[in-house]
């Protein structure tokens, strides 16, 4: 699996997408805040608060020169509501008028008369302009130097707070749907397929998109799904051929032992007349099956040895040649009745067999005596190998009637009868393990076996094993 990608991270995406949210909520707020404090001092064309007193100082002069006995309260009102900047109007004979009662401070004093009625020096107070009539000063217009923090909070608090729930709220919605949302249906569906799975659904797999921790944790499910998915299926596969190997060895066991129990049963009844040539046929008979019944017993044991893995095996390097040479010579009796031809056949610089002595003498036994068994009287059995590749290449061929090729996929298996597969064969069977027992030799010996109907007539059977060099180099 590929490494992943700092940026695909499910970590890094969270924190992006976090800060981003952020970002974007104090944004959000800061362009708010500002709109805000902009309506809280947005004088008249941008005037100052000089310039905002000057000019409501110069309004109420020409207003109450007019008209002397003026509500001055309801007139400030009314002129200047929209002015959202606060300011004070304050007269000599006690009136007074504010354009937002609500915005200026209580405590706001009147300004100190002087030239003109400012105070001392700039910025020292609020900024003033005198209010005039016919040349009198009657009044007082002052402005504070800027808005009060307790006015602005409780003017566009309320405004603020919804604003900020409001993003608050949109932010939360927008991480849910943008952020936790596909990772939460995917580690939702991740935890469905673990419940089918546990429920015992081997076929269930889990989405594999994206490339953050989700996804890795999605690989890891599917291997293992996979995983146990094979050896459930290994294990079924071995029920099956524990099944199929009782069934087997009791067959195969029963035909003896019934054969045995058949001739003594009658030898042993007092009223049946029995003569003595008779009666030591039947014995030998049964002294056969006594026989055929032990070498079943003892190639299953050898068999089970094998795969098993419970037999621990000296390895040496074994001599092609002389290999062939100790099955000839154990077959020779066999080889001399059936008046067969032999042919051994070593190449030249063939290494040396990588193995066990007695293992490999005992595979290459079987082979030689399942093909002289299936062999007619006056053909041929030839052994011939050759080195390639670090491995040695050994072939078992005869000029018998071969294999039938719906039987060669089944040959290696446990109790299959070899006579059954050649073609006008009168020879009676084995155990049916001799080639099981092979095949397990050679894979012991990590090595491969196959079976072949040769092109120019009988069987052929090619053991490729490891050469002596290959381990000691």
């Amino acid at each position: 699996m590929s490494e992943r990608r700092w940026f695909r991270s499910l970590y890094f995406r969270i924190a992006i997408g976090f800060v981003a949210l952020l970002a974007a909520l104090l944004l959000a707020q800061a362009l708010l805040f500002l709109w805000l404090s902009g309506r809280l001092d947005d004088s008249p064309q941008g005037r100052t608060g000089q310039q905002l007193a000057d000019f409501v100082a110069r309004e109420l002069s020409d207003t109450l020169t007019l008209r002397p006995d003026a509500d001055l309260e309801a007139h400030v009102r009314a002129e200047f509501s929209a002015i959202k900047r606060p300011f004070a109007v304050l007269m000599h004979d006690g009136r007074r008028g504010t354009n937002r009662p609500d915005a200026l401070p209580r405590s706001f004093p009147g300004p100190p008369r002087g030239p003109r009625g400012r105070r001392g020096g700039p910025g020292s107070g609020p900024d003033s302009a005198p209010i005039v009539v016919n040349g009198v000063q009657v009044g007082i217009v002052a402005v504070p130097p800027s808005p009060p923090a307790w006015i602005a909070v409780q003017r566009f608090g309320p405004t603020l707070a919804l604003a900020g729930v409001g993003l608050l709220v949109t932010g939360v919605v927008a991480a849910a749907l943008l952020i936790f949302g596909p990772t939460h249906r995917r580690l939702r569906a991740l935890e469905s397929a673990t419940r089918a799975l546990g429920e015992g659904r081997a076929d269930v797999r889990a989405s594999e998109t994206g490339g953050d921790e989700v996804a890795g944790l999605a690989r890891a499910f599917n291997r293992m799904a996979d995983d146990l998915h094979a050896r459930a299926e290994a294990l079924a596969a071995a029920d099956r051929g524990r099944r199929q190997l009782l069934a087997d060895v009791s067959h195969e066991l029963m035909t003896p032992l019934t054969a045995i129990r058949g001739y003594v049963q009658t030898l042993s009844m007092a009223d049946v007349p029995i003569d003595d040539p008779t009666r030591q046929r039947y014995l030998v008979i049964a002294d056969q099956e006594t026989y055929k019944l032990e070498a079943i017993i003892g190639d299953l044991l050898d068999l089970a040895r094998l795969e098993g893995g419970g037999e621990s095996l000296h390895w040496s390097a074994v001599s092609v040649d002389a290999l062939f040479q100790r099955v000839i010579d154990r077959h020779l009796p066999a080889i001399d009745a059936k008046h067969v031809s032999t042919e051994l056949r070593v190449a030249d610089g063939t290494p040396a067999v990588l193995g066990n002595p007695a293992r490999l003498e005992q595979a290459l036994q079987n082979l030689a005596a399942n093909a002289i068994r299936h062999m007619p009287e006056g053909g041929s059995l030839a052994l011939s190998a050759r080195g390639e590749a670090h491995r040695v290449r050994i072939t078992v061929r005869d000029t018998g009637p071969g294999i039938a090729d719906q039987h060669l996929p089944h040959i290696f298996d446990r109790f299959y009868k070899a006579d059954a597969s050649r073609a006008g064969t009168t020879i009676p069977s084995g155990s049916g393990l001799g080639l099981s027992i092979v095949q397990a030799i050679v894979r012991q010996h990590g090595g491969e076996i196959s079976a072949a109907n040769a092109s120019g007539g009988g069987a052929e059977f090619v053991m490729v094993l490891p050469a002596a060099e290959t381990a000691t180099s």
